[in-house]
Order: C-alpha cells, then sequence, then structure tokens
C-alpha cells in the first residue's frame, strides 16, 4: 500500500468510527430518512385508503373529484449517486484549522460510504479549471477509498483564471444519463450563469448544492494590518482590518452575494445545503436529512411541521 492509499485507508477508518458510528446511532440505521425521495417514479393514482400516507395525497385531483387521491410510485432501491466536486483554488481557502478542501473531503467520503454500505453506487467528477478526471459510479468500500484516495492527491492551486462553474455543469449533464442523485459540492465562486446549468441538472436529476463556506468570507474581524490574497488569482494587497468604515464594506460586499448566490439557487430551482469549516459534520448530515424530509413533505402536498420550518 503506498503512502498516499494509506492516508486514505486512515481517514475513511476515522470517518468510520467518529462520524458513521454516530449517525448509525442518531438515525438508528435508519438511513433512508436521507435518502427517502430518490429514484421513485410514478407509478398512478388510486383512492386514498384508511392506512395510506397523507404525504402523497394529491391534493389537485382531489380537489378536481372531491375525493382523496394518492399517488402510487415504483421505487427503485438502488440509488446511483455523483460526486461533482469543485477543486479551484478558493476551496483551499480555511480561516483557522481547517480548508474548505478538507471539510469538502470529509462530507464525500461519509455520504459515499454512507450509500455503498446500502448497494449503491457512487461516482465522482473532479473539476479545477475544468473537468480534470472522472470515477464512474461503482460500489464498495473499495471504491470509496479510490475516491478518496483520487480526492487526496489532487494538487491545489495557488492560482488560476476565474472560475467558471458552467462548463463542469454542462458536462456533467452530458456523462450522467441515468436519473440519479447529484451532489454539487463548491464555494459557488464562479463566473455567472451557472445556475442555468444547475437548473437543468436538477430538471433530469435529484440535484441538492453542498455551499462550502468560511466564516471568514462572511464577516472581517478587527485583525490589525493583514495581507489579503485572492484566492483565485493570487494577487495579494494589504489592508487596514481596524478601519471600521473598510469592515462594514467588506461585510456589505459579502451580503450583496449572499442574496445573489440564494436567487441563483432559487433561479435552478435546488436545495442548498450550508457547510462551513466550522460546522460539525454529523450536524451538518442530519441537516441533510431534515432537508431530504422538508422536500418529502412538500412533494407530497405536506405541510411542514414547525421544528423543519427555519432555513438551513
Amino acid at each position: 500500500m503506498s503512502g498516499s492509499q494509506h492516508k486514505a485507508e486512515s481517514l475513511l477508518r476515522k470517518l468510520e468510527w467518529t462520524v458513521i458510528r454516530r449517525l448509525d446511532g442518531a438515525l438508528h440505521g435508519d438511513y433512508r430518512t436521507l435518502f427517502r425521495g430518490f429514484g421513485l417514479d410514478l407509478a398512478g393514482l388510486r383512492e386514498y385508503q384508511f392506512s395510506d400516507d397523507v404525504r402523497h395525497i394529491d391534493w389537485n385531483v382531489t380537489a378536481r373529484l372531491q375525493v382523496p387521491h394518492v399517488r402510487q410510485y415504483n421505487e427503485d432501491r438502488e440509488i446511483t449517486a455523483w460526486f461533482l466536486m469543485d477543486l479551484s483554488p478558493s476551496v483551499d481557502f480555511g480561516s483557522v484549522e481547517i480548508k474548505k478542501r478538507a471539510v469538502l473531503t470529509e462530507f464525500v467520503t461519509v455520504l459515499a460510504r454512507l450509500l455503498t454500505r446500502h448497494g449503491n453506487k457512487v461516482g465522482a467528477m473532479f473539476f479545477s479549471g475544468g473537468v480534470d478526471f472522472m470515477i464512474p459510479a461503482g460500489t464498495g468500500r473499495r471504491h470509496v477509498l479510490r475516491i478518496l484516495n483520487t480526492l487526496m492527491n489532487r494538487p491545489e492551486l495557488s492560482a488560476a483564471p476565474a472560475t467558471d462553474l458552467t462548463p463542469f455543469l454542462k458536462a456533467a449533464l452530458q456523462v450522467i444519463k441515468r436519473r440519479s442523485l447529484i451532489f454539487v459540492i463548491s464555494d459557488f465562486i464562479s463566473q455567472p450563469g451557472w445556475d442555468e446549468p444547475l437548473g437543468y441538472l436538477t430538471q433530469r436529476h435529484e440535484a441538492l448544492a453542498v455551499r462550502l463556506f468560511d466564516p471568514l468570507e462572511r464577516e472581517l474581524p478587527d485583525l490589525g494590518l493583514v495581507v489579503m490574497q485572492d484566492a483565485e488569482t493570487g494577487e495579494q494587497v494589504f489592508v487596514d482590518t481596524h478601519d471600521q468604515r473598510f469592515r462594514k464594506r467588506f461585510s456589505g460586499v459579502a451580503e450583496r452575494r449572499e442574496r445573489e448566490l440564494r436567487a441563483a439557487f432559487g433561479r435552478a430551482g435546488v436545495d442548498a445545503l450550508e457547510l462551513s469549516t466550522g460546522d460539525n459534520l454529523v450536524d451538518t448530515i442530519l441537516r441533510f436529512a431534515d432537508l431530504r424530509k422538508r422536500r418529502s413533505l412538500l412533494s407530497g402536498g405536506g405541510s411542514l411541521p414547525k421544528h423543519l420550518e427555519a432555513p438551513l
């Protein structure tokens, strides 16, 4: 076993013990909570019966016929998931002890292992200025280790042209033919326009945007005179963070970017899961489970419980 393969094996074992084991307890082994709603095809409609799940009531048909009707589904029990990973230079930023890339790595490893433990397939596409590598969908622990080892060996880029996610998402549309669960994992620091191909992915597949960020990207503390570097181009500039007006302008720019991102996700029709360098991974994955519950309830015509109404 090479040094990089040993590192991949060590990290996977650590995550199996510290994260997946805790999730087993939190979810009581019911990982359908995480993946419920994926791989369902509408088979037809019939009248509601007492034992039916009210979330499957079709309210439009019920209103038209004045008799409750429920949707019936054929469930494809095998899920194929794809991890679309943005490894552009800005993903290698981190303000404290961990970089966004490390958070991405752990999230992908845990979700891939959870899926393959139950016989599902996972594939991966890597982006760092272009689609530079792809691993076809496969299953099993060895396959997860292949994805992890490849991810850990992708070099960090000190500088690159401004990131444009549009070609990456268009490539995924061409490559992924079978209806799949797709995780688009990025900080979405990109040229505009990516929301359109992401919207096409969302129409064809079950897509989730996993948005990476670091707290320093939203609010700048008073650190005195510091060097700030453009994460994409590598350009450096001295700034005085003691200047309250500068910090206020910085926060204003960050707030505008947040609004633009939310609007772009809305146009694409995709759910977005926030993943911070300061987050606990178990809590993040449980938030993902809540996100799936929301989607399942809303698609079934039901209403959200109070504890699920807060934004993620």
